[in-house]
Formats: C-alpha cells, sequence, structure tokens
C-alpha cells in the first residue's frame, strides 16, 4: 500500500465520522518543505469553518498515529473547481466533464491528455480528446487527474 493510501485509509473514518467526503490525501513538496494536503467535500460545499474542524481532528489523528516521518505543514481543503481525482469510481461521477491527465510514462505518444471524460470500462478511463478520438488510458498509467476548467 502507498503512502497515500495508508494516510487515505487513517483518515477516513475521522473525516468520514464529522460528515464529510474525503475526497484524496496528497503529499507534495520536498523534505524539509512538504505539505500533507487533505481535501474534503459536501454536498453544501465547504466553508472555511469545515477545514478547521477536519484540521483540528485530522492533526490530533496524526500525532498519535505518528505515519509521517519529519516535519510536514497539514493543508485541508475544497477541492475547488479543478477537482483532482483520485478514486477511481469518480471517474464514472464525472463523466461527461472536462479532464486533465498526467501519466507516468508515455502512452500512445502522449504524456497528457485532455478531453472529455467519457467514464471507467473496468480498469480503462476513457476520453474524448479534441480531434474526437476515444482514448483508453489504463489507470495504472495515471499519475494525476484534474477536472479541467479551460474548453
Amino acid at each position: 500500500m502507498s503512502r497515500t493510501q495508508t494516510l487515505h485509509s487513517l483518515l477516513e473514518p475521522t473525516v468520514t465520522g464529522l460528515g464529510y467526503e474525503l475526497v484524496g490525501v496528497e503529499m507534495v513538496g520536498a523534505k524539509g518543505n512538504r505539505t500533507l494536503r487533505v481535501y474534503i467535500d459536501t454536498p453544501a460545499g465547504v466553508r472555511v469553518e469545515d477545514c478547521e474542524a477536519v484540521s483540528h481532528q485530522v492533526s490530533g489523528v496524526l500525532d498519535v498515529e505518528d505515519p509521517i516521518e519529519g516535519a510536514y505543514n497539514l493543508e485541508v481543503s475544497s477541492p475547488g473547481l479543478d477537482r483532482p481525482i483520485f478514486k477511481a469510481v469518480d471517474y464514472d461521477r464525472f463523466s461527461g466533464e472536462r479532464i486533465r491527465l498526467r501519466l507516468l510514462e508515455p502512452h500512445e505518444g502522449r504524456r497528457r491528455i485532455k478531453g472529455v471524460l467519457g467514464g471507467l470500462d473496468g480498469e480503462q478511463v476513457m476520453v474524448r480528446d479534441a480531434d474526437g478520438s476515444e482514448l483508453r488510458v489504463p489507470l495504472e498509467l495515471i499519475d494525476r487527474a484534474r477536472l479541467d476548467l479551460e474548453p
């Protein structure tokens, strides 16, 4: 299990217990300047007070469990309009929306893909690109995925 998967599993009961969806977690930055980002959401949206409440509880869990070696900053926020996609089910949930993918290695000659999300077919994400062709990208190749606000 990867570090982010471990953190997700550790934090999800706390976040959902507070009434929020844990959209995902990511660790960014280099040692000495790392940030743990925790994305939360609700059907009504996320306010600053929501982020503060989750931050307080998550911080307590992280202090007790101590799953991250060294110093880091904790950041709790809404996923925003250009929402990151962390879970496989979200590829179906946001089908029809514009998406940007960054791949771990080239697929069909491309490492970056933009287009309209067509959902998930087994272990492949379907994307219709600007010229109308449909690409099937294996989930395992996706490094980062976000909804795309630009046409």
